[in-house]
């Protein structure tokens, strides 16, 4: 069978989840395979297709008496670093569940297709090694399955596609002959009840950005949510006329009941949303968490199988994006040139305040009073730098734009929130007036700390951008927010910096933060910077030092700032204070000097929130 052609008459039954089914299995004793065989199989069900081949096999065969006309090969997580193999043992792995798979089918004399599964290769996302260890796991996994004969590939419980489509682009479009004619390729995303993936990308945006693309087959979404919810996020969309769609919902919300993740018993419910996802112009139905031979039984019974031609029309109305509009504070300050931007030719002047370690916030709010009647543009506030605990960024933000009436930019990280936390706090801060944000990935755990405080970064800025993004088209439409990134001008290949700056302006950054700059070739290579994206709104970091001993420290210290020997040097030893000021206020000034033709403002961090030293670096 052809599934392009199968697919034009019927809509097309898959099986449920192999790995709660299996799970379940193996915990009542309900297979009829020896369980002692399986004891080595561990928490993850695809080294079963070596220790344990034949419960493999009956969990395929059982899926298909219950009506599935697709099955999934049991290798979701059959990647090195989930299996901790070699790749020669990956390819192994994978090699058994094709074959125990096409034996299942064959075995049941039915007509069922076979495609091969791919789940996300987890961590290390947010560095450049840790994205090329993935591209190539999945890269090997297609070349399996290729070598093997699959001719339907399924990527599935996916956030972001940016690197499948890197995958499939060298797999099957590229070198003399075209693989794409030859191979289906279904790829399914994860979303939470808003429709929103950890990633950040909305499920209007996947359905829209992959509607046109020719490397794949069918969009849908599996896991992640029940039934209900996965139905009426499909409500909310238009599906698009060229591509199949898909939905593989989980069964309920799973709950701990003794020590065991546990869902519902409820397949009445199930294949009657399943019904109404198919009425909305479904074609591909299943299940994931939680959902199994019984599930899939009835929705078989449940379901019209017969395909319908076009979308039903209530749902063909195209959902216009809102354009977002960048009317915050900070900006207005910016082309008005007022305050302290009066006296550096109308750039903007953002000046950073730290979050105190205590309770005591005494000193940020008479530094916030002073930069208020100085006329700083903006206030920024940093989240928890260097991996140690300070007051809540967006927290210290608000109560000092409450109490003075500043433009203030609260920076978050990456480091320890999830998804979901994030999400929140972004809400939080925005209906108590947060409309400017600096988002970074965040500095790591200090190393002597791992032991009892563990990070987060389920992404990187990039994807905390994309939420943001999201979240500016739907929740914040009328009134969004500005956010801007981190540029690091001291990273050693400029051209992977100048990278990740697009990336981010694509993710929607409009401005960018630098490391603090102290010599000319600091200054040459931010020139640099912005003869290479000219439409970038650079604002160069200013870190006036105010002794040797904070010039050594913030040398030997903090990465990513370059204190150069000759910049210590300038320092004595016995230095009065106002003299080591006097030094850091003339640096401060020749960076001024250095950059004041190309930058577009400058970001200030002064040591111990000594901000009057503004007024020092800007006399007239």
């Amino acid at each position: 069978m052809n599934i392009r052609e199968y697919l034009k008459e019927h809509k097309l039954l898959c099986d449920g989840a192999f790995g709660t089914w299996f799970s379940e299995k193996l915990f009542t004793g309900q297979s009829h395979v020896d369980a002692v065989s399986a004891e080595n199989t561990g928490e993850i069900p695809e080294k079963a297709n070596l220790s344990a081949p034949e419960l493999v096999k009956e969990i395929h065969k059982e899926y298909i008496e219950a009506g599935a006309k697709l099955i999934r090969t049991n290798t979701f997580a059959s990647n090195t670093a989930a299996l901790a193999c070699t790749k020669a043992e990956q390819k192994e792995n994978i090699r058994a569940a094709v074959r125990l798979a096409g034996e299942a089918i064959e075995e049941s004399g039915k007509e069922v297709f076979l495609a091969g599964d791919i789940g996300p290769v987890t961590g290390g996302f947010s560095q450049e090694a840790g994205r090329q260890r993935a591209k190539d796991e999945y890269s090997r996994m297609v070349r399996t399955f290729l070598e093997e004969g699959i001719d339907i590939l399924v990527f599935e419980t996916f956030s972001d596609y940016d690197l499948l489509m890197e995958v499939l682009e060298e797999e099957l479009l590229s070198g003399n002959a075209s693989k794409k004619d030859d191979i289906f390729v279904i790829m399914q995303f994860s979303v939470n009840q808003h429709g929103y993936t950890a990633a950040g990308i909305s499920a209007r945006r996947i359905m829209e950005e992959l509607s046109d693309c020719r490397l794949v087959d069918a969009i849908g979404f599996n896991c992640g949510v029940g039934p209900g919810h996965m139905c009426q996020i499909l409500e909310g969309l238009t599906l698009p006329q060229g591509k199949f769609i898909t939905a593989l919902p989980n069964a309920s919300y799973p709950k701990i009941q003794k020590n065991r993740v546990v869902f519902l018993e409820n397949q009445e419910y199930f294949s009657e949303k399943m019904t109404d996802m198919s009425d909305l112009g479904v074609d591909i139905l299943g299940g994931c968490c939680g959902t199994n031979p019984s599930y899939i039984r009835k929705t078989l019974e449940t379901v019209d199988w017969k395909q319908r031609p076009g979308r039903p029309k209530y749902i063909q109305k195209r959902h216009e994006r809102k354009e977002t509009v960048k009317n915050s504070a900070f900006y207005a300050a910016g082309q008005a040139g007022c305050g302290m931007g009066n006296r550096t030719d109308g750039k903007l002047l953002a000046v950073e305040i730290a979050p105190p370690f205590h309770a005591d916030d005494e000193k940020i709010m008479d530094a916030s009073h002073y930069l208020k009647a100085h006329g700083a543009d903006v206030v920024t506030f940093p989240d928890s730098p260097s991996g140690r605990t300070r007051a809540d960024s967006v927290m210290t933000g608000i109560k000092a734009a409450q109490s003075t009436g500043l433009c203030v930019m609260p920076h978050i990280c990456c480091r320890d929130k999830n998804a979901i936390a994030i999400r929140a706090q972004l809400l939080g801060g925005y209906l108590n007036g947060i409309r400017n944000l600096l988002v970074v990935t965040g500095d790591p755990i200090p190393s002597m700390m791992r032991g009892d405080i563990r990070s987060v970064f389920n992404f990187d800025s990039v994807g905390l951008m994309k939420i943001i993004q999201e979240m500016n088209a739907e929740e914040f439409a009328g009134d969004p927010i500005v956010y801007g990134g981190a540029l690091n001008h001291n990273r050693r290949n400029l051209d992977v910096e100048i990278g990740r700056m697009r990336k981010k302006m694509e993710a929607g950054a409009s401005f960018f933060l630098t490391q603090p700059a102290f010599t000319k070739e600091e200054a040459k290579r931010l020139r640099e910077v912005k003869e290479a994206v000219p439409e970038a709104r650079i604002l160069c970091g200013i870190m006036p030092l105010i002794s040797r001993k904070n010039a050594v420290f913030i040398r030997n210290e903090m990465a990513g700032i370059q204190v150069t020997e000759k910049i210590v040097e300038r320092y004595r030893e016995d230095m009065s204070r106002a003299e080591g000021e006097e030094v850091g206020v003339s640096i401060a000034r020749e960076m001024i000097e250095l950059t004041r033709e190309f930058v577009d403002g400058y970001y200030f961090s002064i040591p111990f929130n000594r901000v009057y030293l503004l007024e020092q670096i800007f006399v007239e």
